[in-house]
C-alpha cells in the first residue's frame, strides 16, 4: 500500500512539473521579428510602427531589422538567423528576392519558428505558412480602369516605370495595370512581366531619383509619352520632376501605387492622378497578433489574407469606384 501511495505521489508530482514547464513556456514573453525591405521608404517605417504598437499592446517583444536598399538578400538571410539565435518564434518579412530568401526561411521553419510574408509573397508562396498583402494584382486593375476612363478617346501612349526584374509585387502591379487598361491576354496568374502596347518601360526601383531617371530616358525614347503607370509613389514623385523639366507635366497623366500621405498628397496637388492605396499597418498588426497567438497555443495561421486596397482620386471616374483625397489623407500612413 505504501509503494502504491508513494508511486502516486510522485506521478502527481510529475505532472505538476510538467504543468509547471508548459505555463512557464506560455507566459514567457513571446519574441517576434520583424525584417523589412528598408528602413528609409515611409511604407515599411509604418508598417514597423503598427509592429511595435501591437507588440506594446500584446505583451510582445518585438525585434527588427532591414536590407541596406531594395534588393538586398543577404541582409535579410543575416536578419533571420540572427532573430532565430536570439528566441524569436514568429518572424515577419516583406522578401526582397523571393526566390533567393526561401533557403534562409526554410532553415528557421525547420526550427519550429513561424514565418509570414507581409506585402510581398515568396516563391513558391508555400515557403511561408502565411502571406498578409495587398492584393497587387487588384491594385494595377483599379489604377489601369481608372486611366483608361480618363484618357477617353485619346490614343494612350504608355510608359511603365517598374520595380526591378523577377520581383512578383512588380509583376503583379504592372500586369494588372496593363489589364485594367483593357489589354488582352492578361490575367492574375500571368507570371511574366507584360510589355504589350508599352512605349518604354525602365525599372525605377522604387526609388524617386532612379524614377526621374528612368522618366528622362522613356523621353528620350518617345516623346510624346502620354500616360505614366509607377510601381510606387516615390518613383512617380520621380517621374513628374522629369516631366515638368521637360514642360510636361501637364500633358501627361501619372498613376501609382502605395497611399502614402506624401503620395496622396501629390493626388490632392494634381501630381498624381489616382494611386491604390494600401494598408502597411494593418499587415503588421495582424502578423505581430497572429505570432503572440502561437507563442501561446502553438497553433499557426495559414494562407493569404487581403488586407485590402482603395483606389484614391479627386476625379471619379463612373464605374469605378474609388474614394477622394480627403479619406486617403484621413488612411495614409508616412509624413
Amino acid at each position: 500500500m505504501r509503494k502504491i501511495i508513494a508511486t502516486a505521489a510522485l506521478t502527481t508530482l510529475a505532472a505538476s512539473l510538467t504543468l509547471g514547464v508548459v505555463h512557464a513556456q506560455s507566459s514567457a514573453q513571446p519574441i517576434i521579428g520583424l525584417i523589412t525591405k528598408t528602413e528609409t521608404n515611409p511604407f515599411f517605417v509604418k508598417m514597423k510602427e503598427g509592429a511595435q504598437k501591437e507588440a506594446t499592446r500584446l505583451g510582445a517583444k518585438l525585434l527588427t531589422a532591414a536590407g541596406k536598399a531594395d534588393g538586398d538578400n543577404a541582409g535579410q538571410v543575416a536578419a533571420i538567423e540572427n532573430m532565430v539565435a536570439a528566441g524569436a518564434k514568429t518572424i515577419l518579412i516583406t522578401p526582397s528576392d523571393s526566390k533567393a530568401i526561401v533557403p534562409a526561411i526554410a532553415k528557421a521553419r525547420a526550427q519550429g519558428v513561424m514565418v509570414i510574408a507581409l506585402d510581398s509573397p515568396t516563391e513558391p508562396a508555400s515557403a511561408v505558412d502565411a502571406l498578409f498583402a495587398t492584393n497587387n494584382y487588384q491594385a494595377g486593375i483599379l489604377i489601369g480602369q481608372w486611366a483608361k476612363k480618363a484618357m477617353g478617346n485619346k490614343k494612350a501612349v504608355i510608359a511603365t516605370l517598374d520595380l526591378f526584374p523577377g520581383h512578383p509585387v512588380g509583376i503583379a502591379r504592372h500586369n494588372g495595370f496593363l489589364a485594367g487598361f483593357g489589354i488582352k491576354g492578361i490575367t492574375a496568374s500571368t507570371t511574366a512581366l507584360v510589355n504589350t502596347s508599352v512605349a518604354c518601360a525602365q525599372d525605377s526601383f522604387g526609388d524617386q531619383t532612379k524614377g526621374q531617371t528612368a522618366m528622362e530616358n522613356c523621353l528620350q525614347k518617345n516623346p510624346d509619352i502620354n500616360i505614366v503607370y509607377t510601381i510606387n509613389e516615390p518613383a512617380a514623385a520621380g517621374a513628374y520632376q522629369a516631366l515638368k523639366a521637360a514642360g510636361k507635366e501637364k500633358s501627361v497623366l501619372i498613376v501609382s501605387v502605395d497611399g502614402g500621405c506624401a503620395g496622396v498628397r501629390n493626388v490632392e496637388g494634381g501630381v498624381i492622378g489616382a494611386t491604390s492605396q494600401q494598408y502597411p499597418l494593418k499587415m503588421a498588426s495582424m502578423g505581430v497578433a497572429a505570432g503572440v497567438n502561437y507563442a501561446k497555443t502553438g497553433k499557426k495561421v495559414s494562407g493569404y489574407t487581403d488586407t485590402g486596397v482603395t483606389l484614391i482620386t479627386n476625379k471619379a471616374m463612373g464605374g469605378v469606384k474609388s474614394q477622394n483625397g480627403k479619406f486617403g489623407l484621413a488612411n495614409c500612413w508616412g509624413q
